[in-house]
């Protein structure tokens, strides 16, 4: 995954999908902001500041909502935090002992209405802007540091078939918009689980995403026609 995630936080479905997973007390905090989408990027240049605001946890049995710099490799300075070195936004080898302990007890979700992705292609990078009409749900492990402050990384896995023209190197990790799932993710008592471990070893596309180039994720402006990618879930109830 490239490094950019968009939540439109006056989109008409994010009360209902979270009602749809019985985090309706999140609604009001998740969107208490005055811009009208809000757009995350990843700590380059060292800046802690370089947050995803309203990253879903639970703590202590109650689900919360934390602000976390994103990029998992930081170390407490005070009552701040210092960006590592380690490239560290995304969480992709799980099977290092570097992510062992959060994948076990510290998952989080990302609500997100849209993410960038790139590609290299020559000597030109292309820019891809995916964005679904329902907002959509993708994983995220985090740290808890003494001082408070968090910091957080999303978790990729091999590329997808369908993200390869765009991405083919990682593929976000979504997860399904099912209660059941949510809860089970979330809990800090479940280190292992076999829903859990099914959804790693073979990911989903869960959501309708339609992708675009565009010049910047920031602007959004578009480089020719919009396509539309297909959810995994169509092809099965097909």
């Amino acid at each position: 995954m490239c490094g950019y995630i968009g939540r439109v936080t006056d989109n008409p479905f994010l009360q209902a999908l979270l009602i749809q997973l019985g985090l309706e007390e999140l609604f009001d905090p998740l969107t208490d902001t005055p811009s009208e989408i809000e757009q995350f990027y990843p700590a380059f240049g060292s800046d802690p500041k370089r947050m995803i605001r309203g990253l879903i946890i639970e703590e202590e049995g109650v689900k919360k909502l934390i602000d976390a710099t994103w990029w998992f490799d930081c170390e407490q300075r005070g009552e701040e935090l210092v960006v590592g070195k380690m490239t560290t936004f995304n969480a992709r080898n799980l099977n290092s002992p570097y992510w062992k302990n959060a994948l076990k007890h510290h998952r989080g979700i990302v609500v997100a209405t849209e993410l960038g992705e790139s590609k290299w292609q020559g000597k030109k990078k292309h820019q891809y802007l995916m964005h679904g009409q329902q907002p959509f749900l993708m994983g995220a492990l985090y740290r808890k540091f003494p001082n408070g402050k968090y910091s957080c990384a999303v978790i990729t896995r091999d590329s997808h078939p369908k993200f390869e023209p765009y991405h083919d190197k990682a593929f976000p990790l979504f997860l399904p918009p099912e209660q059941y799932f949510i809860d089970l993710w979330l809990n800090k008592k479940i280190t292992v689980h076999r829903d859990i471990d099914a959804l790693l070893h073979s990911p989903k596309l869960y959501p309708e995403l339609k992708v675009a180039e565009v010049k910047t994720f920031k602007s959004g402006k578009r480089i020719g026609d919009e396509l539309q990618l297909s959810s995994d879930l169509s092809l099965i109830n097909e």
